[in-house]
């Protein structure tokens, strides 16, 4: 009986799953509810997350990675085993092959907890591949050619830089800012001029529709909702996009500063190939208004977005799962 052959792009803020000949089927939040009496598992993906800073006692919302990495490992099985139950059904009979991605940075004992959740959710085979080679494979990079392709995959907890040729990874560096980091600056912020307090989802809202790398060419505004940190009574605040692109700025330095190491670390032979073709920008943070201008004009090489930024890395999980003979060499199995 043929396996099911199921990639997962496990991030710290979405998850989303690819079957073989199916492409991307589930893009759900990493967000699980869980009962604190008996450990129950209440909800997961869009439903939990609709929860979070919202809960009764009893029952907490919580993300089981950070910084792309697991956190809690009895959490991150069940949501596994969700996906796996929600993409193949209920049998059991047949055991999925999963190919799961992980930071470039990830340890040798993160690595290991994320296969062991693996086997433990029904896997038949479990692999690993870093997350800045499969959103190469995903963005369509050149990478069995010997020559130098640079990926910036900015996920919601990790930022992960690479230079790939020849099906693996010559540098690379892993940056543990971004899409959570730039909610956190845009909630102390607001919190710090404006005596507001807004959760994580309200921060994310301002960051899509008013936030930027870079000045935008025309000013935008946006009402603002939350708690007044003196009062306690509910308050509204209209913010301005000059505001988020200055508090965000700091993050974005710090990941326009890990780029830049990494073209540092760069073989010379490998480094007029990225002069010529440019840096490639993947994941969801890469979504961010003017980001590719400002990584362009720190580092002085030109930076474009890849197609559909936020599915490159479970597009080329999938990629090399049903090419598994070629990309056997760049995987990490048990």
């Amino acid at each position: 009986m043929l396996s099911k052959k199921i990639a997962i792009d496990l991030g710290t803020a979405n998850s989303l799953v690819y079957v073989s000949g199916k492409g991307v089927v589930l893009k759900e939040p990493t967000v699980v509810a869980v009962s604190e009496e008996d450990e129950k598992i209440l909800a997961v993906g869009s439903e939990a997350r609709e929860m979070l800073g919202k809960t009764p006692e009893g029952i907490v919302a919580t993300r089981p990675l950070k910084n792309g990495v697991i956190a809690d490992y009895l959490v991150t099985e069940a949501l596994l085993r969700y996906f796996v139950g929600k993409v193949i059904g209920r049998t059991r009979f047949i055991k999925p092959d999963i190919m799961i991605s992980i930071p470039a940075g990830a340890t040798s004992v993160e690595a290991r907890a994320v296969l062991e959740a693996a086997y433990s959710a029904g896997a038949r085979k479990a692999y690993l591949m870093p997350e800045p080679l499969a959103a190469a494979i995903g963005a369509g990079l050149p990478v069995s050619e010997p020559t130098g392709n640079m990926i910036v995959n900015m996920g919601g907890g990790t930022t992960e830089i690479a230079i790939v040729s020849l099906y693996g990874m010559v540098v690379h560096g892993s940056i543990r800012v971004g899409g959570d980091s730039l909610d956190e600056a845009i909630t102390q912020y607001v919190r710090r001029n404006y005596g507001l307090i807004i959760g994580p989802n309200t921060a994310e809202k301002v960051k899509l529709n008013i936030g930027a790398a870079y000045p935008l060419s025309k000013e935008k505004g946006m009402e603002v909702k939350g708690r007044d940190s003196i009062s306690g009574f509910p308050k509204t605040v209209n913010l301005a996009s000059a505001e988020v692109v200055s508090c965000l700025e700091p993050c974005l330095l710090t990941i326009a500063a890990g780029v830049k190491s990494v073209l540092e670390s760069t073989p010379p032979e490998l480094s007029s190939d990225i002069i010529d073709k440019g840096i490639v920008l993947s994941g969801g943070t890469a979504l961010l208004k003017n980001i590719d201008k400002y990584i362009s004009s720190y580092t002085g090489v030109p930076a474009h977005l890849a197609d559909d930024p936020l599915y490159c890395v479970v597009k080329g999980l999938g990629r090399a799962l049903e090419n598994i003979e070629i990309f056997n060499k760049s995987m990490l199995k048990r």
